[in-house]
C-alpha cells in the first residue's frame, strides 16, 4: 500500500467500452495511480492537486478550465499521432509537456489504408451483404470490381505512415506517385518504387487511387475540394486514413453522386459519427469505418505503453522521448 502511495496521480478517460480497455490499463497502474475523468469531476478540488499526468484517450481534451483544475499538471500524453485537438503551445505556456505515439501507430494505419482500398475496389462489403442475405438465391455479375493489382496508386503525405501504405502497394504490383512537402531522399524512392510528384495535380490526374495520410494542420484543412476533385479520374478511389476535415464533404458528397470520381474509402469523417441522416451514409460508393486506424490488440498496448514511458520521463524530469513540440 505504502508503494501504491508513492505513484504519481494520472487522469484517464475511463476504463470501459467506450475507451481504454481494460486488458491495457494494467500498463498505467503500474506506474501511476489513476483517476477517471467521471470520478475526477465530482470532486475536482479534491483530486486536482494530486494529478501530474493527464493521458489523452480521445478524451478528456485538455481545455482550460479543465488545466486550471490541475496546479501540478506536468505531461499531458496523447494515445496517437495527430494532435490537432489539442493546444499545444498554450499547454507548453503552463510548463506541461505535449507528447504523442508516432512510430506504434504505422504499421496499423497503413493496413488500414490498404484494407479499405481493398474493400472499396473488389466490392467485399457489398459481397458479404450478398452472401449472408437469406433472400439470396444467385450471384449477381453486377458485382464487378476494380483491378488493384497494376493500377497507380498515387499518396498524399509520404511520412512515417506514408512510405508503409507504398510498401504495401509496391506488395501489389501497383506503381506508386506521391506529393509531400518534402521529397524524399533517391534511397527511399528505389526502396518504395515510389515517383515524385512535385505538383499536387499531376498526382490526382493520373492516379486510380488517391490516398491521404497527411497531418492535419491549417495548410491541409480542406486539401481536396471541388477542384481537386475535378481533377480525378472518373473511375479514380479517394482513401482517407489521416483527419476527416483534409477532405471537403460537401464537395466529395457531390463529387460522388454526379460521378466526378468513382468511389471513396474514408476512415474518417469530420464530425465522427457522422449525423445519421448525413448523405455520405447513404451512398453506394462509399465505404466507411469509424476511425480504427489503429485499432489492434498489439498496437494499442503498444501505445498505451509508449503513453505511459513519455509521461513517467515528463513527470521524473528526464528528456521525454515523444515530446512534441510547438512549430
Amino acid at each position: 500500500m505504502a508503494m501504491e502511495d508513492n505513484k504519481p496521480w494520472a487522469l484517464i478517460s475511463e476504463v470501459g467500452e467506450q475507451d481504454y480497455f481494460k486488458e491495457v490499463t494494467h500498463i498505467t497502474k503500474q506506474h501511476f495511480q489513476i483517476i477517471c475523468y467521471k470520478d475526477f469531476i465530482q470532486n475536482p478540488q479534491l483530486h486536482g492537486p494530486k494529478i501530474q499526468a493527464m493521458f489523452v484517450w480521445y478524451y478528456p481534451k485538455p481545455e482550460p478550465w479543465l488545466l486550471s483544475l490541475l496546479p501540478s499538471l506536468k505531461v499531458v500524453a496523447n494515445g496517437g499521432v495527430g494532435i490537432d485537438h489539442l493546444d499545444v503551445p498554450y499547454i507548453n505556456s503552463l510548463g506541461v509537456k505535449v507528447t504523442n505515439t508516432p512510430d506504434v501507430v504505422t504499421d496499423a494505419t497503413a493496413d488500414m489504408a490498404l484494407g479499405l482500398l481493398l474493400a472499396s475496389a473488389r466490392k467485399i462489403v457489398e459481397g458479404h451483404h450478398i452472401a449472408v442475405n437469406p433472400k439470396t438465391t444467385y450471384i449477381p455479375q453486377s458485382l464487378m470490381g476494380v483491378e488493384v493489382a497494376g493500377s497507380t496508386m498515387g499518396i498524399i503525405g509520404m511520412g512515417r505512415i506514408g512510405c508503409k501504405i507504398a510498401q504495401r502497394g509496391k506488395g501489389f504490383d501497383m506503381k506508386i506517385l506521391y506529393h509531400n512537402r518534402n521529397r524524399r531522399s533517391v534511397e527511399d524512392e528505389q526502396a518504395l518504387g515510389a515517383s515524385y510528384c512535385e505538383n499536387m495535380d499531376d498526382l490526382l490526374k493520373e492516379s486510380d487511387f488517391v490516398v491521404l495520410a497527411v497531418n492535419l494542420t491549417p495548410e491541409t484543412t480542406d486539401l481536396i475540394s471541388h477542384r481537386e476533385l475535378s481533377l480525378m479520374k472518373r473511375t479514380a478511389t479517394l482513401v482517407n486514413v489521416s483527419r476527416g476535415l483534409v477532405v471537403d464533404q460537401d464537395a466529395l458528397v457531390k463529387a460522388l453522386q454526379s460521378g466526378t470520381i468513382h468511389a471513396a474509402a474514408l476512415d474518417v469523417t469530420h464530425p465522427e459519427p457522422l449525423p445519421r441522416d448525413h448523405p455520405l451514409l447513404s451512398l453506394p460508393n462509399v465505404l466507411i469505418t469509424p476511425q480504427v486506424g489503429t485499432n489492434t490488440y498489439t498496437t494499442t498496448r503498444k501505445m498505451v505503453q509508449k503513453m505511459v514511458e513519455n509521461a513517467v520521463a515528463a513527470v521524473k524530469g528526464q528528456p521525454v522521448p515523444n515530446e512534441v513540440k510547438p512549430n
